[in-house]
């Protein structure tokens, strides 16, 4: 609920906030990375949806609301170059589900919107994390991030095992 001017001064308003997914239909390409996860999925849903600055992101670089069609922001740094990285929530299922949207330059998405899918899943030993990241505008651009998202995913589950 929004507050906007009406005819008796400012008040409550109902806003159609519907979530708007971006249109891979001309984007086939895609890839799907897992990873038996040593964290919770508590710990995990909120790595991805309030602490990038925690294993991801450039330190204060995060400007991130876990809320459904939220923008976000915030950079990575790569050898000496940041790396601006903007998008969007669609869908937030807490402990089981971050689905996001994700735009990124030249050497990334290549200014495509991508759709990132993180579920957590309870299996025996962990949690099974499987990423899936789909509408990518080239092979060039998806087999980067095949060769990415795993390193990134290492990355996550040594940090969080270093804060537990």
């Amino acid at each position: 609920m929004l507050w906007r001017p009406g005819r008796h001064g400012y008040g409550p308003v109902m806003v159609d906030q519907s979530v708007r997914p971006p249109d891979l239909s001309t984007r086939p390409l895609e890839l799907t990375v897992e990873r038996v996860m040593k964290s919770s999925p508590s710990l995990l849903y909120a790595a991805w949806t309030q602490g990038f600055d925690i294993w991801f992101a450039a330190p204060d670089s995060v400007r991130m609301r876990p809320e459904v069609s939220e923008p976000f922001f915030f950079e990575t740094e790569f050898e000496g170059k940041r790396n601006p990285h903007y998008g969007r929530f669609l869908r937030l299922e807490p402990q089981r589900l971050v689905e996001l949207t994700w735009v990124t330059g030249e050497g990334g998405t290549e200014g495509a919107e991508t759709v990132v899918s993180v579920q957590f899943v309870k299996q025996p030993r962990g949690i099974r994390l499987r990423l899936r990241h789909a509408g990518f505008a080239s092979e060039a651009a998806r087999d980067r991030h095949r060769e990415a998202w795993p390193q990134v995913l290492e990355q996550l589950d040594r940090k969080l095992g270093a804060t537990d």
